[in-house]
This record gives C-alpha cells, sequence and structure tokens, in this order.
C-alpha cells in the first residue's frame, strides 16, 4: 500500500477521480497574500458573512412578520425551520456537486438564487409565498457555503495562507450571526421586517458582478457520476434529524413527531453509511470518513457549534426572563461576544502555526470551558453584567480557536479534488450543530419550570444548563487531545 501524506498507516487513501482545472497545470503554491488572493479572499468572505447575518436577521423580527403576513402562533417556528431543513438537509450532496460540476459555478449560481428568494421574501404578502422564499434560501445556503468554503482551501495552499483565510473567514462568519441578531432589530424597528429580506439583494448582486472576475473555476477534468442512491439517502437522513432537532425545541423530546423523526434520521444515515462502503462513486468515499482527522475535527466543530449557539440562546432567555432586558437590548449585549470571535479568528492562525492544530482544539476549548463555567455565578440583578460580558468575550476567542482549528484539520491533507466533498462534510457539521444546541439546552433549563415558576427557578434552570455547556467544551478538546495525536501538523 502507498504512503499518502496526511493519511495515518493502515488506511486507504481515497481515490482521487481525475486532476481538477487548478491540478493539471500545477502552479507554484504562493509564499505570501498575492493581490489577486486579496481580491478572492475579499469575495468569498462577504458571501460567508451575508450567509452568517441570514442565519440570525429573522429572529428579533419573527413575531413582526407573524403579525404583517396573518402566521398562526403554532406556525411561527415554521419561518426558522423551513430554512435549517434546506440549508442543513442538502448541503453534504452540494458540497460533492461542487466538485462535480465546478465550485464557482454552484457558487454564483446559489447566490443568484439567494438573490431572488431574498427579494422574493421581502415582496411576500402571503405565509405561503414568504416560507417558499425561505426554502429557497436554505437551498442557496446549502450550495453557497460548502462550494464557497472549498473555492476558499482550494486557492490558498495548505499552511499558513490558508489557515489565516480560514480563520478571517471564522471570524466574519461568527461576527455575523452576532450582527444578523443586531441588524435584525435595527431593520425591523426602523424600517420594517422586509429589509431583514431586502438587505441580501444588492450584496449578492455585487459579489455575482465580482466573483467571476477574480476567482478561477475549479472542477474534475474528469467528471466522475454522482451516487444518486447515497446521496438520497444522506439527504432524506439529515432532513429527518433536522426537523426531529428543531420539532422536540419547539415541543419537547417526547414529541412522537419528533422522536420518529430522529430514529428515522438516525436509520438512513446508517443506511447512507453502508451504501456508500459499496459504491463504485460514492458520494463520500469511506476511507475519507475513517480518516481521523476528518473523524475527531468534525467532532470536535460539531461541540464547538452546539455549545456557542446554545450559550446564546441560554444568555438570551436570562437577559430577557431574569433582568427584564428588550430583544434589542439583549441583542447588542452579544456585541462583546462578537469581538472576541473576531479577535479570536484574527490570531487563530499565528496560534495554530505556533503550537499545531490538536493543541490549538484543546486551547480554545480549555479557554471556552473556563469562560463558561464562570457564568454558572450570574445573578438576578444587572450588577453581574460585567462577569457576562466578560465571560462572552474571553469564550468567543476560545470557541474561535475550536472552530479555525477544526475547519483547518478537517480539509487538510485531502486533495483539491475532493475539497468539496470535505468542505461539505464541515459544514454539514456546522449546520447540525448550529440547530441541535437550542433544543438540547432549552430542554436542560426548562425542565421543571411551569408557567408561575418564579424567577429563581428560571435562573437555576439557565445554571444547570451552562454548567453542561462547559462540560460538553470540555469532552471535547479532551477528545481532541487524545485522538488527534497523529494528525498532520498537530
Amino acid at each position: 500500500m502507498a504512503i499518502v501524506e496526511g493519511v495515518p498507516p493502515g488506511v486507504e487513501a481515497p481515490a482521487v477521480e481525475g486532476p481538477t482545472v487548478r491540478e493539471s497545470v500545477r502552479e507554484p503554491a504562493p509564499e505570501r497574500m498575492t493581490g489577486r488572493l486579496r481580491l478572492v479572499l475579499v469575495v468569498l468572505l462577504v458571501a460567508q458573512f451575508m450567509l452568517a447575518v441570514d442565519f440570525s436577521i429573522l429572529n428579533v423580527a419573527l413575531p413582526v412578520v407573524g403579525q404583517g403576513l396573518g402566521f398562526p402562533l403554532a406556525d411561527l417556528q415554521w419561518i426558522g425551520t423551513s430554512f435549517a431543513l434546506a440549508a442543513a438537509g442538502f448541503t453534504l450532496l452540494f458540497g460533492r456537486i461542487a466538485d462535480i460540476v465546478g465550485r464557482r459555478r454552484l457558487f454564483l449560481a446559489g447566490l443568484a438564487v439567494l438573490g431572488i428568494s431574498s427579494l422574493v421574501g421581502g415582496l411576500a404578502v402571503d405565509p405561503a409565498m414568504l416560507l417558499a422564499a425561505r426554502v429557497a434560501q436554505g437551498l442557496a445556503t446549502a450550495a453557497v457555503t460548502p462550494a464557497g468554503l472549498s473555492l476558499l482551501t482550494s486557492s490558498f495552499p495548505e499552511g499558513p495562507l490558508r489557515d489565516k483565510a480560514l480563520g478571517l473567514n471564522g471570524a466574519l462568519m461568527s461576527a455575523g450571526f452576532t450582527a444578523g441578531a443586531v441588524l435584525g432589530g435595527v431593520l425591523t424597528d426602523l424600517l420594517s421586517w422586509r429589509w431583514a429580506f431586502f438587505v441580501n439583494v444588492p450584496v449578492a448582486a455585487a459579489v455575482l458582478i465580482v466573483a467571476p472576475l477574480v476567482i478561477k473555476e475549479s472542477r474534475p477534468a474528469v467528471r466522475p457520476r454522482l451516487d444518486v442512491p447515497g446521496a438520497i439517502a444522506v439527504t432524506l437522513g439529515l432532513l429527518a434529524l433536522v426537523l426531529g432537532l428543531t420539532t422536540a425545541g419547539e415541543k419537547g423530546w417526547g414529541d412522537p413527531l419528533a422522536l420518529a423523526s430522529l430514529v428515522t434520521g438516525a436509520a438512513l444515515l446508517v443506511v447512507f453509511y453502508v451504501v456508500e462502503k459499496s459504491a463504485s462513486a460514492p458520494l463520500v468515499p469511506v476511507a475519507m470518513l475513517r480518516r481521523p482527522t476528518v473523524i475527531w475535527g468534525n467532532v470536535a466543530g460539531l461541540i464547538a457549534f452546539v455549545t456557542e449557539t446554545s450559550l446564546v440562546f441560554l444568555l438570551t432567555l436570562y437577559l430577557q426572563k431574569v433582568l427584564g432586558f428588550s430583544p434589542l437590548a439583549a441583542g447588542l449585549s452579544f456585541g462583546v461576544l462578537g469581538l472576541g470571535t473576531v479577535a479570536g479568528g484574527l490570531v487563530a492562525a499565528r496560534v495554530i502555526g505556533r503550537i499545531g492544530t490538536r493543541a490549538t482544539l484543546v486551547t480554545g476549548g480549555a479557554v471556552q470551558a473556563v469562560a463558561t463555567v464562570a457564568l454558572v455565578a450570574l445573578g438576578d440583578d444587572r450588577g453581574w453584567m460585567a462577569l457576562l460580558l466578560a465571560g462572552t468575550f474571553l469564550g468567543g476567542i476560545g470557541n474561535m480557536l475550536v472552530i479555525v482549528g477544526f475547519m483547518v484539520t478537517a480539509t487538510s491533507g485531502i486533495p483539491d479534488a475532493e475539497q468539496g466533498m470535505a468542505t461539505g462534510l464541515a459544514t454539514m457539521t456546522q449546520q447540525v450543530g448550529i440547530t441541535m444546541g437550542a433544543p438540547i439546552m432549552s430542554a436542560i433549563a426548562t425542565a421543571g419550570i411551569t408557567v408561575s415558576s418564579g424567577t429563581g427557578a428560571v435562573l437555576d434552570g439557565i445554571g444547570n444548563a451552562v454548567l453542561v455547556n462547559a462540560a460538553l467544551v470540555l469532552v471535547g478538546a479532551i477528545l481532541a487531545a487524545l485522538f488527534l495525536r497523529g494528525a498532520r501538523r498537530a
């Protein structure tokens, strides 16, 4: 068996289906950031920032949207759920399609769909029109996110340049989540909830104009076949899993639909693995799924997204239910968290270059765990805001070190021809983590709390959930320390 760099001994290297356009005429890897690479980076970062904003921009505006379009209260959650289903369910499929048809082509097509669906959403006159726009936005996100990430990883050579690019990407992505919450409140208060959709249109148009001028196409010279059975199994499995998680968050973990969806999703993902073992042109080669860097890198990323996004949910509950903040004031309070994630993204590449990816994952997890467990001490008056701001700032730095370390680990040592597949897996991890965090922590925080429960009971429930959150972060750091010992650049 040939030994391939980046693949542990005893593990079969994944087959490369053919040279990519980039690989057919191999250019020397640049040692520094050239002017063209800076333009590529700016275009890709703007697109990823816009997608991150889109995840959270409607959260604050949901009650206003429901009133404006006549949504029944029980159906209001479908504005978020419809988006999450499409974004998480199709991301792995689109990641592979990007490798087949061309990453730039799929990136541009997805941006066009995002711009059009955002315009339709802003002009919606009834719930059906809005939900159709949200589904289209989710599909566009599922296409653009892995295509954009694979363009980034294939444009920048593995090493310091790619680490720096992924660090900036992670920083702006997390800043986008925070900015979306703030921007949604501001636009809704000053203009209309419709501007939460319209704001995407000029940004998407600008990227569509500039991107073809600076980003080169990247796709296999010999186009492989798409693994249709595998694509169907994994897409339906992810759709069922996300539906189960979101339903559990709304109706509880004992809800029949939530349980049935989760069981169905798990079964279909097992079917997907079995199909991939025997497929001649698998959607995801089993050899890739056996890579320690892919397995444990994605586990670390899953925990990072589960814990940080759910912590925002818990602290929003604390700020509004315990301290009595308005939704807009609560959103603005997370500006410090946004600054922490930006700081973490800016220093992540240097940290990885100095101590390696495994140590970065462990260090970032330790910082996030300590900062999170400190929040258990939060009390019921506004004097505790200093602790909250300090904890979220430091936790944001640690979380971003983990996220960048996860992206570097999960995409390193993989041929350019399979970068769409690798970034599709990483994006799937991100989407599922964002989806499952809030339902899990909500169940812990609200256990035993009734409508008549006082502020003290709510505070205790939040404290219990924060403690579990910190424990999960610590488990992620320990797993990275134990199982990534042989990882490349570890």
